[in-house]
């Protein structure tokens, strides 16, 4: 199963570094997210997250954080948190 959680506000390519804005629910280090897009469309577990460079565990609804993601993404693409 999937919930939307968020999205995608911004993507930093040479460091593979994504935005991404909590809008429901909360997310931590070790959950599996789908990021979904017009061009985009994979799934990862959270390996690391930050906000303004510190490393946090988990995020909340209203938290923007960057996290490492394996491959790129866009603005506006949506992040589900995969659920069993």
């Amino acid at each position: 199963m999937e919930k939307l959680i968020g999205t995608i506000t911004h993507y930093f390519g040479k460091i593979s570094v994504a935005v991404l804005k909590v809008d429901d629910d909360e997310v931590k280090v070790d959950d599996t997210i789908h990021i979904k897009g017009k061009y985009t469309d994979f799934s990862q577990t959270i390996n690391s997250m930050q906000v303004e460079h510190e490393k946090i565990e988990k995020a909340k609804k209203g938290d923007e954080v960057g996290l490492k993601v394996d491959n790129p993404v866009h603005e506006h693409d949506e992040v589900y948190k995969v659920t069993e």
